[in-house]
């Protein structure tokens, strides 16, 4: 990377670069991490939910994929490694040169223990998603793939204290796919979410649909534009959240996470694998 555009006395800094020593434009560089391990295939097909033009001038962004963890996060189990291997993943990212980390899956996994340990923004996308739903409306829906994933949902929404604010949790009861998601699948599946977001708003009285997993925004625009309510895009709406803090400065407290007096940040990398 070369050392970027000078910057003039004059100049006013684009929004997403931050400036150097020397006066030099410098990008701003996100870290988002995938929670299973998997190919660059693999990895370019979940970065396709950030499209290129959502993403401001002077932001570089890196999908890096966990070097080993969960498969599918189906269980308790998963949900453990799914925390130990994005903890891991991201416990050096201010050291690697990144201005902030989102994660890739609504069970934001890793979140509160990275920002235990960083002064940089973390973001997940289920907390932005279902606090952005409440602001959206009264009552919102998860809707998912399978109900395998409904545990995810209960930990994070018991953690943010908005149980009362989610109407239900539905699913289509089909297997994910966290790789090719849903490519070649499109109008069987979706067909079958549009079908489960209308029982949840007329049923269950959701006013706001959210997406119960990163994996699903092919399924975004669709239904949008198939159902009479607003339907949340959950890693598009963390990245652009995102965003707005590194413009304007803002992480998270550290007075609500307060960093370990005694690090041992060796010991939890020298288990992680080449």
């Amino acid at each position: 990377m070369g050392q970027g555009k000078v910057l003039d006395h004059w100049d006013v800094p684009c929004k997403g670069y931050g400036t150097s020593s020397q006066g030099y434009l410098v990008p701003k560089r996100v870290k988002i991490i995938v929670p299973i391990p998997m190919d660059e295939a693999g990895v370019a097909n979940r970065a396709l939910q950030i499209p290129s033009d959502k993403i401001h001038d002077g932001i570089n962004v890196d999908f890096v994929a966990v070097p080993w963890g969960a498969a599918l996060g189906d269980s308790y189990y998963d949900t453990m490694l799914m925390d130990m291997s994005v903890f891991e993943s991201g416990i050096k990212a201010e050291e690697e040169g990144y201005d902030a980390v989102c994660i890739d899956t609504v069970s934001d996994s890793g979140m509160y223990a990275l920002r235990s340990r960083l002064n940089i923004p973390v973001l997940g996308p289920g907390q932005a998603a279902f606090h952005i739903a409440c602001m959206l409306g009264h009552k919102f829906s998860v809707i998912t793939m399978w109900d395998e994933w409904f545990h995810l949902y209960r930990k994070v929404l018991t953690e943010y204290k908005l149980d009362s604010r989610c109407a239900s949790l539905r699913s289509i009861n089909t297997r994910p796919d966290l790789e090719e998601l849903l490519a070649g699948k499109e109008e069987v599946i979706f067909e079958k979410l549009e079908k489960e977001s209308l029982r949840a708003i007329h049923d269950d009285g959701a006013d706001v649909i959210v997406l119960g997993s990163t994996t699903m925004h092919q399924s975004h625009g669709f239904l949008q534009q198939a159902l009479p309510v607003p339907v949340i895009n959950p890693g598009l709406m963390s990245y652009k959240l995102c965003e707005i803090f590194l413009e304007t400065g803002l992480t998270h407290s550290k007075t609500a996470f307060p960093a370990p007096q005694q690090p041992n940040d060796q010991f939890i990398l020298s288990r992680v694998p080449d």
